[in-house]
């Protein structure tokens, strides 16, 4: 049995949950979130506590069990709390700054980059190197965070570029130079 899809999930005051065959639908404070599940999944709604069964211990049901688990939870906290993630430019000369909803990037190019944010997702730009994404919709976020960090991925040598908050970049040593 899976540990993670044992777990109920429980669902905080001003969060109604409504389920329609595969497909379930979360709605909270911040706003409302739906997906489609896996067929095989069996999703029940109780009073304040949402339960994932798997039918089977076929591989394909073991390992859809904790995933949709985790994809409600997740759904839950996104509708309550929401999420974000904060990205460092680092560079001379490297800085961002938001025009609109759009975010305009100096990286380095000739030109700014220029991303204009999907629906759900907000950029917030507390200092001209920090880039904070934030959203409901944990996928969301975390793949629009990708999408900025790809413009200009940190350089091993002298680690310059757009990375997320605490990474560590592992450096290589630059060319040891002429033999005597």
């Amino acid at each position: 049995m899976s540990r993670i899809g044992r777990k109920a999930i429980t669902v905080p005051s001003g969060v109604n949950v409504t389920l329609e065959n595969t497909s379930i639908t979360v709605k909270g404070p911040k706003g409302t979130l739906s997906r489609e599940l896996h067929k095989d999944m069996k999703v029940t709604v109780a009073e304040n506590e949402i339960t994932v069964e798997r039918p089977s211990d076929h591989k394909l049901h073991r390992s859809l069990h904790g995933t949709t688990r985790s994809v409600v939870a997740n759904m839950v906290t996104g509708v309550t709390a929401g999420y974000e993630k904060s990205l460092e430019l680092v560079g001379v000369g490297y800085r961002a700054n938001k025009t609109g909803n759009k975010l305009v990037l100096n990286v380095g190019y000739s030109h700014p980059v220029e991303i204009v944010p999907e629906n759900g997702i907000e950029f917030d730009v507390p200092s001209n190197t920090k880039i904070i994404v934030k959203g409901i919709d944990k996928e969301l976020v975390g793949a629009t965070a990708a999408k900025i960090r790809s413009v200009r991925e940190p350089e091993p040598y002298k680690g310059k570029g757009i990375k997320y908050e605490g990474e560590r970049i592992l450096r290589k040593e630059g060319k040891a130079g002429k033999k005597k």
